[in-house]
């Protein structure tokens, strides 16, 4: 049984207001954050006249490395805080790469200063290497708040294993989701012993005053868009599930009703964060896309089963509370800057694709989308697809394992044979991170510049 849940003409309209093509802020973002750093050893440089001996060089390559790491623990936290300009302009899964590599870095930075300086302290007490462990102790033990950084760099540690790409599969997502937040934690524990032992905080003031703003700053953004924010949004809407749909073998869709939805802002190709208030599911979050254009009085997830909280999905009744945050993502029309579309799906990643099909405004012919699937009957949301290609005078291929497991042949020589004009179309793009990854070598061969693909991976 499949559910047309579509917004037609009226969606396409409403999207072409919404149309106010820009670039993406993410390498103005980065070159503040390397200016940033500059600053920190720019204090340190300040507060450093001179290094007299070995000891001393031991010492200061320990401060430097603990200032950096602290600056770096105030943006893991505000690529955290989901600032819908990070989110909705760079893109959530740009913003979570973003986070993966500052945190590997932190905790790199941390190591390195926790044994820099505990190193130095042993030289100075007049002892070596080998008593470091002990030096590092009597420090605990000794100097003020660094029980609280011994046990805020203990969870550093526990985070950074969890997310090892190995361990991070083996763990159920919400495990690994919890053991994250304890991020907030660990910055918080750590951050008081950089403020009443950091020698530079201690000379200079303005520092002082700028690092409780930065970090002050990053809180307030946190408890805004990650407590009150989403508060505010559900006790706005009210959302509720209102019917489960089954549209294919272990994939079903949820309708999510709830008072004027068109008032959150979302638009096709982005998603939301999910928690539906039923029994063993209260405590868990998970982002899914939009599959349908958003309406007034309806949103629609569509969903395959692949792990404990997509499977329960088709238990849900209707009536059941459902609490959202977002939306979220930029893979959206305002990327658009050519007159032709290519759409490519893998999978599940149809449901951002099937919004941006029905609603991405266009003549006869500009919209095409490209349809990947193991079987004809893993292709959710064909009948849908059809209709909208119909009416829209749209394109719709699909592309499917032959009966004897053949994979289709997805190459550059390929995607200009279908579409001979392939290089001047954007190219949206959702699916798992194998696929995407040849589709878009295959676009670049096919010679479609880099900056038209757009894709945001669901793998988060």
């Amino acid at each position: 049984m499949t559910t047309t849940l579509a917004g037609g003409r009226a969606a396409r309209r409403q999207t072409m207001r919404r149309i106010r093509p820009r670039r993406s802020p993410a390498t103005v973002l980065l070159l503040a954050v390397f200016a940033g750093a500059v600053g920190v050893l720019w204090l340190w440089w300040m507060n450093t006249p001179s290094i007299a001996d070995q000891n001393g060089k031991i010492l200061n390559a320990g401060r430097i490395t603990g200032l950096l790491a602290g600056y770096l623990m105030a943006l893991v936290v505000l690529q955290m805080a989901r600032v819908p300009a990070l989110e909705r302009r760079v893109g959530s899964d740009r913003v979570a790469r973003w986070h993966a590599m500052s945190g590997r870095y932190t905790l790199c930075l941390v190591f390195a200063h926790v044994f820099l300086i505990m190193w130095g302290y042993a030289l100075q007490a007049g002892k070596s290497l080998g008593d470091i462990v002990q030096q590092t102790i009597d420090s605990i033990n000794q100097l003020p708040d660094m029980g609280k950084a011994a046990i805020g760099t203990g969870l550093f540690v526990l985070i950074g294993l969890t997310s090892i790409g190995p361990v991070r599969r083996r763990l159920p997502y919400d495990t690994w989701y919890h053991v994250h937040l304890l991020t907030y934690g660990a910055v918080f524990l750590t951050f008081w012993h950089q403020i009443t032992t950091g020698n530079d905080f201690a000379l200079e003031p303005a520092a002082k005053t700028f690092w409780y703003a930065l970090y002050g700053s990053v809180t307030a953004l946190v408890i805004w868009y990650r407590i009150l924010t989403p508060i505010r949004l559900n006790m706005r809407h009210r959302m509720r599930v209102e019917a489960v749909i089954e549209e294919a073998p272990g994939i079903v869709s949820v309708l999510i009703g709830g008072r004027k939805l068109h008032r959150m802002g979302a638009q096709a190709g982005q998603f939301f964060r999910w928690r539906f208030l039923a029994p063993g599911m209260r405590f868990s979050s998970h982002p899914y896309s939009l599959s349908a254009a958003p309406r007034p009085d309806m949103l629609r997830i569509t969903v395959k089963a692949i792990g404990d909280h997509s499977e329960r999905l088709r238990e849900l009744t209707p009536g059941t509370r459902v609490w959202a945050e977002g939306p979220y993502g930029a893979m959206t029309a305002q990327r658009r800057s050519r007159g032709k579309v290519l759409l490519v799906a893998g999978g599940v990643g149809i449901t951002p694709m099937r919004a941006l099909f029905e609603t991405l405004p266009g003549a006869a012919g500009d919209i095409t989308l490209l349809y990947r699937a193991n079987t004809t009957q893993d292709l959710a949301l064909w009948d849908e697809l059809a209709a909208i290609a119909d009416d829209r005078g749209a394109r719709l291929m699909y592309a499917v394992n032959s009966p004897d497991g053949e994979r289709p042949d997805i190459s550059a020589d390929r995607l200009r044979q279908k579409l001979p004009d392939i290089d001047k179309h954007d190219v949206f793009m959702c699916g798992p991170a194998g696929f995407a990854q040849s589709v878009y070598e295959a676009l670049r061969g096919a010679g479609v510049p880099a900056r038209r693909i757009h894709h945001e991976s669901f793998e988060m």
